[in-house]
């Protein structure tokens, strides 16, 4: 059953996606039900290029969506590794590992998830390198850095167990791409499982969020026994009865 917070967070989405819509504001069709392709994402790839943290980053970590390929591209011609998640974390290593000196074709291609999956190996949590960036897909921020995605959960749960291997520290910057139609006023509901972003990054300003939210490491009492047997690697850490070895 969908919780009060659920419902109003899908109520922010459905404005959002209908606002974008009226605006012609995206590459889609229709936004609903998914991670805005919005017009500008290469402006926005390229504010974020121009930021001191992006340059001194050596690994980023970075959704899979379409409007993020701009920023992936980017990061594998400037010679930083990439690190994106494999559609729900359903295998083993649930990591694909974009090594710029290792591709076998141009970042551009490269960078898009599906190619990707044909030419980049996948990496278990445990190979991974210390992440500089992460960057999240949202469908709605507002400036206080409260995101929300299409719904699913998978970038909290990548985040929180990245966090658990000691991947992602307090020092990792966390930004959001996105339109400006995106950027709502007001609060968005937030649980102890969501992060929040350091920066939300538009076409046309970099806005600084005050304040943060992460969680520690994995809330399992947030996840069911068919989410944690779903993912191979929370099936490996599962506290209790769930841990399989």
């Amino acid at each position: 059953m969908p919780t009060e917070q659920d419902e109003a967070k899908q109520q922010v989405r459905q404005r959002v996606w209908t606002a974008l819509d009226a605006a012609s504001a995206a590459y889609d069709e229709t936004t609903h039900g998914r991670i805005p392709n919005f017009k500008g994402a290469d402006q926005a790839a390229e504010r974020l290029a121009a930021l001191s943290a992006w340059h001194a980053a050596t690994t980023i970590k970075a959704v899979p969506d379409k409007a993020q390929l701009p920023v992936r591209a980017r990061a594998l011609a400037e010679g930083k590794t990439v690190y994106m998640a494999v559609p729900r974390l359903a295998t083993p290593r649930p990591f694909y590992l974009l090594d710029p000196a290792a591709l076998t074709v141009p970042p551009t291609e490269a960078a898009s998830s599906r190619i990707a999956a044909t030419v980049a190996p996948t990496v278990d949590v445990e190979s991974l390198r210390p992440i500089q960036v992460v960057v999240l897909g949202s469908v709605a921020v507002n400036r206080d850095g409260i995101r929300i995605g299409k719904g699913a959960g998978y970038s909290d749960l990548e985040f929180a167990l990245l966090t658990e291997a000691g991947l992602i520290s307090p020092e990792t910057l966390v930004v959001t791409t996105v339109h400006a139609l995106q950027v709502v006023d007001g609060q968005i509901p937030a649980t102890e499982h969501d992060v929040s972003v350091d920066l939300i990054i538009t076409p046309d300003e970099v806005i600084t969020c005050p304040t943060r939210h992460r969680p520690s490491g994995i809330l399992w009492d947030h996840l069911t026994p068919e989410k944690i047997a779903a993912i191979p690697a929370l099936q490996r850490r599962a506290p209790g009865g769930h841990h399989v070895r």
